[in-house]
Protein backbone atom coordinates (compact mmCIF):
# COMPACT_ATOMS: atom_id res chain seq x y z
CA UNK A 1 0.00 0.00 0.00
CA UNK A 2 2.72 2.50 0.87
CA UNK A 3 4.37 1.96 -2.50
CA UNK A 4 0.90 2.91 -3.95
CA UNK A 5 0.48 6.05 -2.11
CA UNK A 6 4.11 6.83 -3.09
CA UNK A 7 3.32 6.70 -6.80
CA UNK A 8 0.60 8.69 -6.48
CA UNK A 9 2.34 11.28 -4.87
CA UNK A 10 5.03 11.29 -7.38
CA UNK A 11 2.28 11.67 -10.32
CA UNK A 12 0.96 14.64 -8.49
CA UNK A 13 4.39 16.63 -8.10
CA UNK A 14 5.46 15.43 -11.69
CA UNK A 15 2.59 17.20 -12.61
CA UNK A 16 2.79 20.55 -10.78
CA UNK A 17 6.33 20.72 -11.79
CA UNK A 18 5.85 19.56 -15.64
CA UNK A 19 7.08 22.59 -17.68
CA UNK A 20 4.63 25.12 -17.79
CA UNK A 21 2.55 24.41 -15.09
CA UNK A 22 3.71 25.53 -12.49
CA UNK A 23 3.30 29.55 -13.32
CA UNK A 24 3.35 31.93 -10.49
CA UNK A 25 0.70 32.24 -8.88
CA UNK A 26 -1.37 29.22 -9.97
CA UNK A 27 0.54 26.39 -9.32
CA UNK A 28 -1.18 23.15 -8.35
CA UNK A 29 -4.15 24.11 -9.47
CA UNK A 30 -3.09 24.75 -12.84
CA UNK A 31 -2.06 20.89 -12.86
CA UNK A 32 -5.53 19.99 -11.38
CA UNK A 33 -7.18 21.77 -14.53
CA UNK A 34 -5.23 20.33 -17.06
CA UNK A 35 -6.49 17.02 -18.02
CA UNK A 36 -4.05 14.42 -17.86
CA UNK A 37 -4.92 10.97 -18.82
CA UNK A 38 -3.31 7.11 -18.68
CA UNK A 39 -2.19 4.21 -20.60
CA UNK A 40 -1.11 0.69 -19.62
CA UNK A 41 1.20 -1.54 -22.00
CA UNK A 42 2.81 -5.00 -21.22
CA UNK A 43 5.45 -5.35 -24.15
CA UNK A 44 8.15 -7.89 -22.00
CA UNK A 45 11.01 -6.73 -19.56
CA UNK A 46 9.64 -3.49 -18.69
CA UNK A 47 13.05 -1.92 -17.95
CA UNK A 48 12.97 -2.13 -21.80
CA UNK A 49 9.86 -0.63 -22.17
CA UNK A 50 10.20 2.33 -19.66
CA UNK A 51 13.09 4.69 -21.91
CA UNK A 52 10.75 4.71 -25.70
CA UNK A 53 7.73 6.33 -23.38
CA UNK A 54 9.77 8.62 -21.18
CA UNK A 55 11.18 10.64 -24.20
CA UNK A 56 7.88 11.76 -25.78
CA UNK A 57 7.16 14.85 -25.57
CA UNK A 58 4.07 14.72 -23.40
CA UNK A 59 4.24 12.12 -21.60
CA UNK A 60 4.57 13.30 -17.81
CA UNK A 61 5.65 10.06 -15.89
CA UNK A 62 6.62 6.23 -16.49
CA UNK A 63 6.11 3.69 -13.91
CA UNK A 64 7.17 -0.39 -14.33
CA UNK A 65 4.85 -2.68 -12.39
CA UNK A 66 2.25 -5.06 -12.69
CA UNK A 67 -0.99 -6.12 -14.27
CA UNK A 68 -3.03 -8.58 -15.66
CA UNK A 69 -3.27 -10.97 -12.97
CA UNK A 70 -5.36 -11.89 -9.58
CA UNK A 71 -2.37 -11.13 -6.95
CA UNK A 72 -2.79 -7.92 -4.77
CA UNK A 73 0.64 -6.39 -4.30
CA UNK A 74 2.81 -9.02 -5.86
CA UNK A 75 6.47 -8.64 -5.63
CA UNK A 76 9.05 -9.20 -8.45
CA UNK A 77 9.78 -12.49 -7.64
CA UNK A 78 6.06 -13.29 -7.26
CA UNK A 79 5.53 -11.92 -11.08
CA UNK A 80 8.54 -13.75 -12.08
CA UNK A 81 7.69 -17.20 -11.08
CA UNK A 82 4.56 -16.90 -13.76
CA UNK A 83 1.97 -17.89 -10.83
CA UNK A 84 0.36 -14.56 -10.47
CA UNK A 85 -0.88 -14.02 -13.33
CA UNK A 86 0.51 -10.14 -13.81
CA UNK A 87 2.48 -9.08 -16.98
CA UNK A 88 5.27 -6.99 -16.26
CA UNK A 89 4.22 -3.67 -17.77
CA UNK A 90 4.09 -0.26 -17.63
CA UNK A 91 1.67 2.84 -16.61
CA UNK A 92 1.94 5.97 -18.45
CA UNK A 93 0.57 9.35 -17.20
CA UNK A 94 0.58 11.78 -20.20
CA UNK A 95 -0.54 14.88 -20.92
CA UNK A 96 -3.77 14.54 -24.24
CA UNK A 97 -2.80 18.10 -25.30
CA UNK A 98 0.87 17.27 -26.03
CA UNK A 99 1.03 13.27 -26.50
CA UNK A 100 -2.05 11.58 -28.38
CA UNK A 101 -2.57 7.63 -27.63
CA UNK A 102 -2.60 6.85 -31.07
CA UNK A 103 1.01 8.26 -31.00
CA UNK A 104 1.41 5.98 -27.68
CA UNK A 105 -0.03 2.84 -29.50
CA UNK A 106 2.55 3.32 -32.61
CA UNK A 107 5.51 3.32 -30.37
CA UNK A 108 4.13 0.58 -27.93
CA UNK A 109 3.83 -1.31 -31.40
CA UNK A 110 7.70 -0.16 -32.58
CA UNK A 111 9.03 -2.09 -29.23
CA UNK A 112 7.56 -4.61 -29.23
CA UNK A 113 7.42 -7.72 -31.17
CA UNK A 114 3.55 -8.58 -31.80
CA UNK A 115 3.45 -11.70 -32.93
CA UNK A 116 5.29 -13.53 -29.91
CA UNK A 117 2.71 -14.30 -27.42
CA UNK A 118 4.21 -16.45 -24.85
CA UNK A 119 6.69 -13.93 -23.84
CA UNK A 120 9.42 -11.18 -25.63
CA UNK A 121 12.14 -12.07 -27.22
CA UNK A 122 14.92 -14.26 -24.82
CA UNK A 123 11.91 -13.67 -21.79
CA UNK A 124 9.57 -16.36 -22.06
CA UNK A 125 5.80 -16.73 -20.26
CA UNK A 126 2.86 -15.24 -19.26
CA UNK A 127 4.97 -12.12 -17.06
CA UNK A 128 6.26 -11.14 -20.08
CA UNK A 129 3.17 -11.68 -22.87
CA UNK A 130 2.78 -8.49 -25.16
CA UNK A 131 -1.10 -6.50 -24.21
CA UNK A 132 -2.87 -3.46 -24.59
CA UNK A 133 -4.65 -2.57 -21.12
CA UNK A 134 -7.27 -0.30 -22.10
CA UNK A 135 -8.90 1.89 -19.56
CA UNK A 136 -11.98 3.44 -21.80
CA UNK A 137 -14.11 2.42 -24.61
CA UNK A 138 -11.82 5.61 -26.93
CA UNK A 139 -8.66 3.36 -25.95
CA UNK A 140 -9.78 0.14 -26.56
CA UNK A 141 -11.35 1.41 -30.29
CA UNK A 142 -7.64 3.37 -30.86
CA UNK A 143 -6.25 0.51 -30.14
CA UNK A 144 -7.95 -2.12 -32.13
CA UNK A 145 -8.28 -0.05 -34.77
CA UNK A 146 -3.93 0.60 -34.70
CA UNK A 147 -4.20 -3.32 -33.88
CA UNK A 148 -6.14 -3.73 -37.39
CA UNK A 149 -3.86 -1.33 -39.27
CA UNK A 150 -0.93 -3.06 -38.23
CA UNK A 151 -2.31 -6.29 -40.11
CA UNK A 152 -3.39 -4.45 -43.27
CA UNK A 153 0.52 -3.46 -43.22
CA UNK A 154 1.95 -7.17 -43.68
CA UNK A 155 4.68 -5.79 -41.46
CA UNK A 156 4.56 -8.88 -40.10
CA UNK A 157 3.77 -12.76 -41.75
CA UNK A 158 3.23 -14.31 -38.77
CA UNK A 159 -0.60 -13.20 -37.06
CA UNK A 160 -0.68 -10.57 -34.17
CA UNK A 161 -1.27 -12.05 -31.31
CA UNK A 162 -0.68 -9.05 -29.00
CA UNK A 163 -3.81 -8.86 -26.00
CA UNK A 164 -6.26 -6.09 -26.23
CA UNK A 165 -8.08 -6.40 -22.54
CA UNK A 166 -9.75 -4.00 -19.98
CA UNK A 167 -7.51 -2.60 -17.49
CA UNK A 168 -7.20 -4.12 -14.13
CA UNK A 169 -5.14 -2.74 -11.40
CA UNK A 170 -1.81 -1.76 -11.76
CA UNK A 171 0.79 -2.36 -9.26
CA UNK A 172 3.52 -0.52 -8.75
CA UNK A 173 7.27 -2.43 -9.35
CA UNK A 174 9.81 -2.23 -6.38
CA UNK A 175 12.00 1.17 -6.65
CA UNK A 176 14.93 -0.39 -7.76
CA UNK A 177 13.61 -1.17 -11.34
CA UNK A 178 11.95 2.53 -12.12
CA UNK A 179 14.61 4.12 -14.47
CA UNK A 180 16.92 1.11 -14.71
CA UNK A 181 17.97 1.91 -18.18
CA UNK A 182 19.81 4.99 -16.31
CA UNK A 183 20.65 3.56 -12.32
CA UNK A 184 22.61 0.94 -15.02
CA UNK A 185 23.39 1.87 -17.97
CA UNK A 186 25.69 -1.18 -18.69
CA UNK A 187 23.95 -3.69 -17.90
CA UNK A 188 20.67 -2.34 -19.58
CA UNK A 189 22.24 -2.22 -22.89
CA UNK A 190 23.52 -5.49 -22.62
CA UNK A 191 20.33 -6.98 -21.53
CA UNK A 192 18.54 -4.90 -24.33
CA UNK A 193 21.09 -6.15 -26.95
CA UNK A 194 21.92 -9.92 -25.59
CA UNK A 195 17.32 -10.56 -25.65
CA UNK A 196 17.11 -10.22 -28.86
CA UNK A 197 14.66 -6.81 -28.76
CA UNK A 198 17.24 -3.78 -29.88
CA UNK A 199 18.03 -6.42 -33.40
CA UNK A 200 14.60 -7.10 -34.10
CA UNK A 201 13.62 -3.75 -33.90
CA UNK A 202 16.32 -2.31 -35.87
CA UNK A 203 15.68 -4.97 -38.68
CA UNK A 204 11.93 -4.75 -38.69
CA UNK A 205 11.79 -0.74 -38.39
CA UNK A 206 15.00 0.41 -39.97
CA UNK A 207 15.71 4.34 -39.14
CA UNK A 208 12.58 4.27 -38.24
CA UNK A 209 13.69 2.44 -34.99
CA UNK A 210 15.93 5.08 -33.95
CA UNK A 211 12.61 7.76 -33.13
CA UNK A 212 11.01 4.56 -31.56
CA UNK A 213 13.76 3.63 -28.24
CA UNK A 214 16.13 4.19 -26.83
Amino acid sequence: MATRVTWALALVLAAVAHTGWAEEGTGASMAVNRQLAKAVFAGGCFWCMEPPFSHLPGVIAVMPGYTGGTKANPTYEEVSSGATGHAEAVEILYDPAKVSYEQLLETFWMNIDPTQADGQFADRGSQYRPAIFYATEEQERLARASKAALERSRKFTKPIVTEIVRASPFYPAEDYHREYYKKNPMRYQLYKAGSGREGFIQRTWGEAAESAHE
